[in-house]
Order: C-alpha cells, then structure tokens, then sequence
C-alpha cells in the first residue's frame, strides 16, 4: 500500500476534509456567535435551539447529509462542520457574555458604539477562549470526518479503519488509528503555536 501511493492518498484525503471541515466549522460558530450576540433578539430565541441542537448525536444526522449531498466528500464535510459549530458558537457566546462589564460601561460612557465595544473590548477579550475553541474542535473536527467516512467514503483513513475489520486486518486498523492519533497532535501543536504567537504579549501563556 506504501509502495503503490495508496496510503499517502488516503492519509491526504482524511487530512484534506479535516482542515476543511475544522476551518469552516470554527469560523461559521465563531461567526454566529457574533450575530447572535449583536441581537438581543436573536439570543433570546437562539440559544435554547443551540442548546438542544448540540445535545443531539451528530451520527444520527449522517443519513440527513447523505440524502441531500450524495455519498461523497460533500457528506463528509458535513460531519466535520456539524460537530464543531454550534458547540464552537455556544463557547464564544458564553465568552462574549462574561466579558468584564466594567470596561464595557467605560467605554460606553466615552461614546463607544456597539461595534466599536466589539472590536476593541469583546473580541479581543475572547481571544483566549477563541484558542480554547480551536484546541477542542482538533479532535472534534478528526472525529466527525473519521465518523462521516465511515458512513459513506471510500477513502481516507475512515474508509481504511472500516475496511480494516471487514477483513480482520487489525494491523490496518490499528495503523489507521496510529496515522489518525499523530496527524491530530500535529494539528493540536500548531494551534498552540498559534495561541503562543498571539498570547505572548499578555503574558497568558
């Protein structure tokens, strides 16, 4: 399998999907966290939904992505956002919430508008909790495509794990997860990367 390129072609497939799905997955909450926030309206009606929309077993909505998109890497990607975006929108929101109320008063009481408060005291306030959401959407976003391919793929290292007990192949199997498991740190090292380049200068990491 090494020899004839295959391994390297479903390492990059799996690999492929999870950036993709991790990125979409973490910008989309990110993004409806804040558009939640700047409507007291929307948070009112969204939040419960969130809530019970993210209790539910994202497995259960493979069929769903299935039957709209089709078995391929459509469905797949479907997984690795679903898994990661309303949990990402739940934790930024909560953060945007708990932002110290003091600085907030004060910079209202200098004229700040709403946008204004949320470019220079909100956002950058949560950033912390943003990597905090990045480091916990790493696994979830390799769990929901390894998930989705499962369902449906037929390649990338879910597809090898499946076919791997399928035959009894448990060296396969065990490779895949191995391959699964470092490719995962890689991801999760870059992350703290990140959080050490745009944490240092407020001495938080």
């Amino acid at each position: 399998m090494l020899r004839s390129g295959d391994l390297i072609h479903h390492v990059v497939t799996t690999a492929t999907e999870t950036v993709i799905g991790f990125s979409i997955g973490t910008v989309s909450g990110i993004a409806l966290a804040t558009l939640i926030w700047s409507s007291p309206f929307l948070s009112r009606v969204l939040d419960p939904y969130l809530v019970v929309i993210n209790s539910m077993p994202k497995v259960a909505l493979g069929p769903l992505f299935i039957v709209s998109m089709g078995a391929g890497f459509g469905s797949v990607l479907a997984m690795g956002v679903a898994i990661t975006v309303i949990i990402t929108a739940l934790v930024i929101h909560s953060s945007f919430q708990n932002v110290d109320p003091d600085a907030c008063k004060l910079a209202r009481s200098f004229g700040a508008t709403r946008r204004q408060l949320f470019v220079k005291i909100i956002f950058p306030a949560c950033i912390p909790d943003m990597i905090a959401a990045l480091k916990v959407n790493v696994g979830l976003a390799w769990v929901g495509v390894i998930v989705g391919e499962f369902l449906v793929s037929k390649a990338g290292l879910g597809y090898l794990i499946i076919y791997g007990f399928q035959v009894f192949n448990l060296t396969l199997v065990m490779m895949s997860l191995l391959i699964v498991a470092v490719l995962a740190t890689v991801m999760y090292q870059l992350v703290a990367w990140l959080e050490h380049r745009l944490l240092r200068h407020r001495h938080l990491t």
